[in-house]
């Protein structure tokens, strides 16, 4: 990776050949945010859809865990640049954590060159042609989200993604009015852990309440995607490298990604022919 500071950093990047970019957000560490956009990635790539997927948590990247690729190595590509890693048929991923020399090793770094890793990764990557590339951001509202907003200016919108606790829902609002400052549109929002569903009886469980998110989309305007709850195999498959939606199509966990993906692609719809009316 280059680490030139003489780069220009404060120049946006126009990514041609990408539809739609979406950025996976969360106010606070811990809600499940990189799960689901690890989720809504292969629910797009499953319909057929050509999806990229970054993880940009320089520090802490768990992509390439999740999808069975943490041993992957980038390689060069016969036009130049970089080839990101991909999971035929449809889906192609960016992480530093492919850089590492091992998984234990610490990324210490400090500001200027996370944003210069952030820039390659949009820039220097071949993604050829995509539907969707999809941007997971480390929690919280500092240098990636920031470098983000600023280096794509055409995002299409922010996926938020946080628990019921009110205290999950405090750092939520400051996301959403992140955002707002920034002139990124919020597609919507996703309450993650939303009770739990015994795998036994089928009797759910709010084990971190319900409907707290709901709540939060109706007092700051903006829509509600849906209610992911807990689910065991999940867990499992994150951990495993077993991607959840291809494993376990039929759950309802595996659905509801479905449906989210589908209100994204309404969103997205709507506005194209919006954009579309204002040219002509």
């Amino acid at each position: 990776m280059q680490t030139d500071h003489n780069r220009k950093t404060n120049t946006t990047i126009k990514l041609d050949n990408v539809k739609h970019k979406i950025v996976v957000m969360s106010g606070k560490g811990g809600v499940g945010k990189s799960t689901v956009a690890v989720n809504l990635s292969i629910a797009f790539s499953m319909r057929g859809i050509e999806v990229g997927l970054i993880d940009c948590d320089i520090y802490g990247p768990s992509v390439p865990k999740m999808l069975g690729i943490e041993g992957e190595r980038l390689l060069g590509s016969e036009g130049g640049g970089i080839q990101p890693v991909i999971l035929p048929p449809h889906l192609k991923v960016m992480s530093m954590g492919f850089l590492l020399s091992d998984k234990d090793s610490p990324v210490i770094w400090r500001g200027p060159l996370k944003m210069t890793a952030i820039r390659q990764f949009l820039e220097d990557v071949n993604w050829g042609n995509l539907d969707y590339l999809i941007i997971d951001l480390p929690p919280g509202t500092g240098d990636e989200p920031l470098s983000i907003a600023q280096l794509l200016p055409q995002i299409d919108g922010a996926v938020i993604v946080t628990t019921p606790q009110d205290v999950a829902l405090v750092s939520v609002r400051k996301s959403i009015n992140f955002a707002r400052k920034l002139n990124m549109p919020v597609i919507g929002l996703i309450e993650n852990m939303s009770g739990f569903v015994c795998p036994h009886c089928g009797k759910p469980t709010p084990i971190f309440k319900t409907g707290g998110g709901q709540k939060a989309c109706k007092d700051l305007g903006v829509p509600f995607l849906g209610c992911l709850p807990i689910d065991t195999k999940i867990v499992e498959c994150g951990d495993s490298g077993k991607p959840f939606m291809s494993e376990h199509p039929n759950t309802l966990s595996a659905k509801t990604f479905g449906e989210i993906v589908k209100r994204i692609e309404e969103y997205v719809d709507l506005k194209e022919k919006q954009k579309r009316k204002e040219e002509i």
